[in-house]
């Protein structure tokens, strides 16, 4: 793997999140990092404290490095968090939007592929990356990182939580969004993110039913494999 630097592992292992590859409490090994990625521990460890920075992995004494678990109240901060960002996001279209709804159709339209025949992987990061495609094609460059961070917080809720939100509700709820703001009704848009922000929040079961994952070194080549995106020709 050529070209590789902290900031690249570190993107990777996000992507793993958002594509719920990697479960909370999962263990990440300096050295098993290092091999997959074909890299010093050096650099591993400087990508594991980025992470750690923007909250998603801690370390253990003597025990390693792990993804986070959050918490309850965690997981509702997180959530409360996308409802401000997003909101706000859309309560400014106010400019014309046909490329925005042009390139957000053909994102559904990768969602309903990845539903109808690709890995559980692919489906989740599709459906997580909308919220962070529609940030970037509304022009708000600076709050993309921001979303998808936010996203991925609340993609490990809903692995740690055992979300019972369906894919095809989730794409169906983008779908109602984009539709709205094609007919240029902002406010309906608004409140139609929300309620499937709320959907998504509501889906978390009470139960906590964290499981060890098993470390072998296969199974880590595969979680940090990028996502492979089933896009149709441009």
């Amino acid at each position: 793997m050529t070209d590789v630097t902290p900031t690249t592992i570190a993107e990777r292992v996000v992507e793993a999140i958002l594509a719920q590859k990697l479960a909370p409490g999962e263990r990440l090994g300096e050295q098993d990092l290092a091999e997959n990625f074909g890299v010093s521990r050096t650099m591993v460890r400087e990508a594991l404290m980025q992470l750690q920075a923007r909250g998603f992995v801690e370390v253990q004494s003597r025990r390693g490095w792990y993804v986070v678990q959050p918490s309850a109240e965690e997981a509702r901060d997180a959530f409360a968090a996308r409802r401000i960002v997003e909101a706000g996001i859309l309560a400014e279209a106010g400019r014309p939007l046909s490329k925005v709804i042009r390139k957000l159709r053909e994102h559904i339209a990768d969602e309903k592929r990845a539903i109808a025949g690709a890995d559980a992987a692919t489906r989740a990061f599709l459906l997580a990356d909308f919220h962070v495609c529609l940030a970037d094609q509304m022009g708000h460059r600076l709050l993309v990182d921001v979303l998808r961070d936010l996203t991925a917080r609340t993609t490990l809720a809903a692995t740690l939580f055992q979300s019972k939100h369906e894919a095809g509700q989730s794409c169906a709820e983008h779908a109602a969004i984009v539709a709205a703001l094609e007919a240029g009704d902002t406010k309906r848009a608004r409140q139609l993110m929300l309620d499937h922000i709320g959907n998504v929040e509501q889906a978390l079961q009470v139960e906590v039913e964290a499981e060890a994952a098993p470390g072998a070194d296969e199974r880590l080549r595969a979680t940090l494999a990028p996502v492979a995106l089933p896009r149709a020709s441009r």
